[in-house]
This record gives C-alpha cells, sequence and structure tokens, in this order.
C-alpha cells in the first residue's frame, strides 16, 4: 500500500519538526543528564494542537487520523524521545479510551483540558509480577455498599506523578472481571512511590503509583464494568504504533548522526563515507527506516478501517510495525555508535543516548516476544495457552 501524504499534512509534520528542532533537540542532552523535562514543554506542545492530536475538535482539539499524528510523533520523536513518549502515552491510549468510551460528563470534564496540555494522561496497567501478561493483574477494587475503594500497586507509569488524568485497571475482588477507571488526583488520594531509574528515555517520568483501600469517585468508572481487558487491548494496538513512531524518529536521529559524521571524519586520508563497508551501514539504515514507516502508516490505515480486506488484522499489522521499527532503532542506533567508533561510546556524543533510548522501545506497550506471539497467532495459528 502506498501513501501520498496531504498538502496540510506536509505543513502539520514542517511544524512539528520545526518545533522539535527549536524547543526539544538542544535541551534533550541536558534533559538526559538531569532526568527531567522542563515542565512548560507540553503546555507549549498544547499550543501548537499536538496535545490534543486525537481529540475531537468539537472538545477543542485537532482531530488527526492516525497517519497525521503518527507524523508528529516521528518528528517529535527525532527531536526527544522522552518528550515523544510523554505525548504518545497521553494521546493516543488515554485520550482513545476517553473518546470512545467516556461519558458525556467525562469527555466534557475532561477532554479539553487534555487538548490544551492543562493536564497530562497515564496509563496505569503494568505491575510488579503483571507486565506482559496482563491478565494476571492483582490490583483491585471492592464495592463496599454504595462505595467503591481501590487497593494495590501499579508499576512503570509513564507520565504518573505529574498526571492530570489516569486511566487504571483494576479487577474486582481477587478473581473479578478486570473494569477501567479515570482517576483525577483532585479527586481521589493516592500515593506516588519512588521514580525509576532508567536506562534511556531519562527524562520521561517513570513511577510506581499505590492505593490502599482508596474510595473511587462515583464517576471514575470508564465505559462498561468488566470490559476493561478488551479496553487495554484496543488501547495498546494505537499505543504500539505510537512506539513504532516514536522508534522511526530515533532511527532516523541515529541515522542523520552518523551520516553527517561519515561525511566529516577523515581516516586513512579518505572521508568513512567513501568506505564501502560505511556505505553499506547507511545504506541499510535508509532502508530500515522506510520500511518501519510504511509498515507503521499501513496499520494506521487499517485501524482507521482503510485497509485491504485481505490484508492481515489491525491487530497483527501495529505488532508488526512496533516489532519492526523498535528492531530497526536498536539496529541503526547501535551501528551509528560503531561509525562514531571511540566518539559514539562517550556520553556528550547524541549516538550514545539515542543507542539507549531505542532499547525501550523493545520493551514498553509490549515486549517484542509479545509482538511475535501477537503476529504468531494470526500468521501460524492461535495458541491456547499465552494471550495478549
Amino acid at each position: 500500500m502506498s501513501f501520498h501524504l496531504t498538502e496540510e499534512q506536509v505543513e502539520i509534520r514542517a511544524l512539528a519538526r520545526e518545533f522539535a528542532e527549536g524547543e526539544l533537540r538542544p535541551y534533550a542532552p541536558e534533559w538526559d543528564a538531569q532526568r527531567t523535562v522542563d515542565p512548560e514543554i507540553f503546555l507549549k506542545l498544547g499550543e501548537l494542537g499536538f496535545m490534543g492530536m486525537r481529540v475531537p475538535e468539537e472538545f477543542g482539539g485537532l482531530g488527526f487520523d492516525l497517519i497525521t499524528y503518527l507524523l508528529v510523533l516521528e518528528e517529535l520523536a527525532w527531536g526527544d524521545a522522552g518528550v515523544a513518549l510523554g505525548v504518545a502515552i497521553h494521546s493516543g491510549p488515554v485520550t482513545g479510551l476517553l473518546v470512545k468510551h467516556g461519558s458525556t460528563e467525562q469527555k466534557d470534564r475532561y477532554l479539553p483540558r487534555l487538548a490544551t496540555g492543562e493536564i497530562v494522561g497515564a496509563f496505569a496497567l503494568s505491575e510488579p509480577e503483571a507486565g506482559s501478561d496482563a491478565r494476571s493483574l492483582t490490583t483491585s477494587w471492592q464495592q463496599n455498599g454504595d462505595e467503591r475503594s481501590l487497593s494495590g500497586r501499579k508499576k512503570w507509569v509513564t507520565n504518573g506523578a505529574r498526571s492530570g488524568l489516569i486511566v487504571l485497571f483494576a479487577r474486582e475482588g481477587a478473581e473479578g472481571r478486570i473494569s477501567a477507571f479515570l482517576l483525577d488526583p483532585d479527586l481521589h488520594t493516592y500515593q506516588v512511590g519512588k521514580r525509576e531509574i532508567t536506562m534511556g528515555l531519562s527524562a520521561s517520568e517513570t513511577v510506581e503509583l499505590l492505593f490502599d483501600e482508596m474510595p473511587l469517585e462515583d464517576g471514575a468508572l470508564l465505559g462498561d464494568e468488566g470490559a476493561g481487558f478488551t479496553y487495554a487491548m484496543e488501547a495498546l494496538e494505537v499505543g504500539r504504533l505510537g512506539i513504532a513512531a516514536q522508534a522511526t524518529g530515533i532511527t532516523r536521529a541515529a541515522y542523520e548522526h552518523a551520516r553527517d559524521y561519515a561525511e566529516e571524519r577523515v581516516q586513512f586520508g579518505r572521508k568513512l563515507s567513501e568506505f564501502q563497508a560505511t556505505r553499506f551501514k547507511l545504506a541499510e539504515m535508509t532502508t530500515r527506516i522506510a520500511g518501519a514507516r510504511a509498515l507503521t502508516f499501513s496499520a494506521a490505515a487499517a485501524l482507521d478501517g482503510k485497509a485491504d480486506p485481505e490484508s492481515l488484522s489491525a491487530g497483527s499489522l501495529a505488532a508488526m510495525a512496533k516489532l519492526t521499527a523498535s528492531e530497526a532503532a536498536v539496529w541503526t542506533a547501535d551501528e551509528a555508535v560503531q561509525i562514531f567508533g571511540g566518539y559514539g561510546y562517550m556520553r556528550h556524543y547524541p549516538v550514545e543516548r539515542l543507542l539507549r533510548d531505542a532499547k525501550g522501545t523493545e520493551i514498553y506497550e509490549g515486549t517484542n516476544e509479545i509482538m511475535k506471539l501477537v503476529i504468531a497467532r494470526e500468521s501460524v495459528g492461535a495458541s491456547t495457552s499465552v494471550k495478549a
């Protein structure tokens, strides 16, 4: 399937690239070293509409289709992958589920504020013993008369401490069905646990959340009771495309740094770019970028209902896109370090940071091993023992 970008999409991508070049890339090394990001960055993104890309226009958003949204995410990741991750979680799983399953009151209360960046969204699914196996989560809610309460612990929550809205998943009691809830820090009292020290994406805020019989506000239930696991899987399909776009942005950044360095660096009286070994590396980098982007767009078209009816399902295509793009990011960043040689191993050169950032894309929103299970279920037959 080929894709032709509209004039509007080209202009939006150019605006995102300009923002990434001026507001993200110059500060990315400092944010990485200090493990923090400018707290105003999400408001700046909101001013451009980039926090409301998937929010319908009636609620103050831009109402982008998936491909336009992914174009912007790729550019943001080219500038700083940690910021792009925050936007992807906010705009994909959180906004997407609220738009599709939220009540009128919930949409009116939160979507306009999500669109401006006044509040940032977080997605709380994983737990210490429930990462890839989301069905085994133990965070639970209890019905006590007319009131509900929540107890448990969530891990690896991106945007967790700064979030103004959390989509959280919990089961009823010890063995009941899983439901989704909206947690508002103005209405709910929970504990933000330790900030994780991560290998890469250091500026991204990743925390744990703890709940001890926390009362749940009356309007906290999102959608239908007991439908939470289905909602989580829906959200992950879009989330995986966001990670694929993020990985493609990292790949492109690593390639461009390697290409420019190879044009400047002279060894044995020749530019590195004149050696066939280097030229082949750069050629494969561009090939992987093109392949990752094409597969991501194909999956986006499928999720938007525009796919070839004889193609694989949207879920399988999303898994393929995430698998392909994340592997491309790790491979390209690693080869970029190799092209830089000793300089590439130094912290103050960008390719070292990009390699650390790239590795995360193979893990979150479902590890690449889980992606292969999702793909294999459709391509070679379903497994009855493992579901994702």
